[in-house]
């Protein structure tokens, strides 16, 4: 009992610091290991970011963005992303970018195969299921914490406190998914003959795709929503510019670094969402339907 006549908290915390110690102590390679894989990564995504110049990149956003979803959206697209250029943040919104798209690869490798087994296994996903909602409900700043001590500050820390945040969505929806294809869709599978295999990638997942794009898009969006929280502990990129107008209440800077993040936010939240489906039938489509069409009458 404390002097209080309260009852003696709970070494909760010095529990916790004792595993981080030993990890530290005995798993240092294993540590090593994945700042070299998430740093080669992270590297390479960034490097091929930047590799052409900025107004072939843009040009290229926007051709896309007609492609998937239509002619207004790429002229938006294109005037935003020249507005970036043109204040000079490029290059931190390739930076941010790269993070966002390693991340999500890192999330998307362990978070659809765990998807996957856990809505073919209930006992599993009883497992998963709190470490999930742990993940979800922890605030963000606690993942700095081991995040630093294990890979001190940088991009990789970074890195991988938002794959900690955004990894959830992937598995919950992939698994709701494959839990919600029909029944007797599999029925009919199985009648065919397939092998568990095949019933997973002919049937359940074709069937499951719009819920797996959706898991993918929010998976893209939790990562982005990291990037200001990920500064503090030296990620860079646009949440960079964002901390540095907080620190130096400079209100111009911090707008400049906060409406890059929105336009990269908006763009890769329409692109992501376009995957679950065909590409749009709007006017850019039109256009090129017109020209088709022009070509074949000559």
């Amino acid at each position: 009992m404390s002097t209080l006549g309260l009852p003696t908290p709970l070494p909760l915390g010095e529990a916790v610091e004792g595993v981080v110690d030993w990890l530290l102590d005995h798993a240092q390679p294993l540590f090593d290991l994945v700042f070299r894989l998430v740093d080669g990564l992270t590297g390479a995504l960034e490097s091929l970011l930047l590799l052409p110049p900025p107004w072939l990149a843009v040009l290229a956003i926007a051709l896309l963005g007609a492609w998937r979803i239509g002619l207004g959206f790429a002229l938006l697209s294109l005037l935003a992303l020249a507005v970036v250029v043109g204040i000079g943040l490029w290059v931190p919104m390739m930076a941010t970018l790269a993070l966002v798209l390693a991340a999500t690869l890192i999330c998307l490798a362990v978070g659809f195969p765990l998807g996957i087994f856990c809505a073919g296994s209930g006992r599993l996903w009883r497992l998963v299921r709190p470490l999930l909602d742990l993940m979800q409900t922890m605030p963000a700043f606690v993942y700095l914490i081991p995040a630093v001590m294990f890979f001190s500050t940088g991009r990789v820390p970074g890195t991988i406190a938002t794959v900690i945040f955004a990894m959830p969505p992937a598995v919950r929806l992939t698994r709701l998914g494959l839990r919600e294809v029909p029944g007797d869709l599999i029925e009919a599978g199985l009648a065919y003959g397939c092998t568990p295999r095949q019933l997973l990638w002919k049937v359940q997942i074709p069937q499951a795709l719009p819920t797996l794009m959706a898991g993918l898009n929010q998976t893209i969006l939790l990562a982005l929503s990291m990037v200001v929280i990920a500064s503090m502990i030296g990620a860079g990129g646009l949440g960079d510019v964002v901390l540095r107008g907080i620190q130096q209440l400079d209100v111009g800077l911090g707008f400049e670094g906060g409406i890059a993040v929105v336009i990269l936010a908006v763009i890769l939240d329409r692109l992501s969402q376009s995957l679950g489906g065909r590409p749009s039938r709007g006017p850019g489509r039109r256009l090129r339907d017109l020209a088709e069409l022009w070509g074949v009458s000559r």
